[in-house]
Formats: structure tokens, sequence, C-alpha cells
């Protein structure tokens, strides 16, 4: 049953190569280029495309931009699924998460048992994420009522995180939310990765190369890059510069 994919598998030969990899997410509500955008991401070294978000729910939307996006790249694309809503066909992946400090039974268990139907009958390769807010204030932390950790308690991510290794799940998500105005501190990651043994993903508030670059040598697996995609008029250059950075950890 425990069988990785093909999927994990490419992942954890670009983080053996790499060290750490980019995935930039694109918010399928929010992108009217989105296949252009994706280009120009694999282009400039992401490894992967995530697609969704915290409050995606047009399902027709999100189904036609994955199908666009694949057309336009050859690395897998990934769902991001806020709710049961970011459950697409064509997709190659998802990140099969439960929202571990939520307070809603929803999003830790139930939410999960809707959409893994629909992940079945679509042939998507589920990657088993226990996802983990830090902070308050964004969608994330709103949309999925959750306890957000505080920003200087890393030893309580610590606990969430080796729950989730406990309970077989081989990614966990560190999430400050998009648009956060603060990042995972370096600290908090550096804490995780001493206990946690499997695929460290972390985003959120990271927008400048300095700050990937710490996170990246703190022992994140992957970042993930959203909302300065979406906002930044010279983002372009920002994130070539952010990958260059994190692969030079």
């Amino acid at each position: 049953m425990g069988d990785r994919g093909k999927v994990e598998q490419y992942l954890n030969e670009e983080i053996k190569k790499w060290g750490t990899i980019c995935l930039p997410l694109i918010d399928s509500e929010n992108s009217s280029n989105a296949a252009v955008v994706a280009k120009q991401v694999v282009d400039m070294g992401a490894s992967a495309i995530l697609v969704g978000g915290s409050s995606a729910i047009d399902q027709i939307e999100l189904a036609k931009v994955v199908t666009e996006i694949k057309s336009n790249i050859t690395v897998p694309v990934i769902l991001f699924p806020g709710n049961v809503t970011g459950v697409s066909p064509n997709a190659d992946a998802i990140l099969f998460s439960s929202l571990l400090n939520s307070e809603n039974p929803y999003f830790i268990t139930e939410a999960q048992a809707l959409g893994a139907v629909a992940v079945k009958k679509y042939g998507i390769e589920p990657l088993p994420t226990a996802y983990i807010i830090i902070g308050e204030g964004t969608a994330a932390w709103f949309v999925g009522r959750a306890r957000g950790i505080p920003f200087h308690k890393p030893n309580i991510a610590v606990m969430y995180s080796l729950a989730a290794q406990y309970m077989g799940m081989r990614f966990v998500y560190l999430e400050a939310g998009s648009g956060a105005a603060q990042n995972v501190p370096p600290e908090m990651v550096a804490a995780v990765r001493k206990h946690y043994e499997g695929t460290l993903i972390v985003g959120g508030g990271i927008r400048t190369a300095e700050t990937a670059g710490q996170i990246a040598r703190a022992g994140a697996d992957i970042i993930v890059i959203g909302t300065m995609i979406e906002k930044d008029g010279n983002w372009q250059e920002k994130f070539s510069s952010i990958v260059k950075a994190i692969r030079a950890r």
C-alpha cells in the first residue's frame, strides 16, 4: 500500500540533485495567464507546479487551468487543495493534506474522506501531507479554523511534525499563509528538520532570495512561492534569484 508513486519519486530525485527545490503556487482563481506563468517558472528552475489555494472553489475553472498548464510544461502539476473543491481531473498528484492544527474535524479528516473517492477516480497520485499552519490572520488560517502555532514556539511545530511522521505522513508543510506578513522562522524550520524525517515543505510570506536561502539552509526540502508571482511587477527576476539562492545552500 505505501508504495511511492512516480511524482513522489521524481520530487525526491530533484531534492537529492538540488538540495532544496522550488514549487511555485498558481492560484487558479487569480491567474488569467496561468499556462504562460507556469512555462516561465519552469524555465527558471521550478521542479513542479502547485495549483490551488485556500479559497479556490471554482472546480470548472480549476480543471481548465490544470489542463492549460499541463499542455505547456513537462514537469508534474500538483494540486494544493484548500477543500474538496480542490480535487480536479488531469493533475498528476495532489498534496493529500490533513490540517493537523485545525479546531474543526472537517479539515482534519472529513474533507479528506469526501475528496478521496475523486482522487481515486481521477487516478491522481496522493502525497500524504500534514498541513500545519503557523501564525494567524491569513486566509488559510481563517478558512481552516486553525489554532495557529505561534512563530516563536518551534517546539510545538516539532510535536505536530513528529506526530505526522508517526501517522505515516511523508510530507510536512509548514504554512505561514499566502501573503503572510511574516514567513516561518528559519529557527522553526531547523527545529522541525532535526526531528522530522520526511519531506519538509515551507511556504507563506517568502519574498526574497535572502529569506529563501535562510529557510533552505535551515533544512527545508521544498520552498513554495505564491503571492509574489501574482503581485510583484518584477517577479521573474526575484523568482530566478530565489531558485539560485536555495540551490546554493
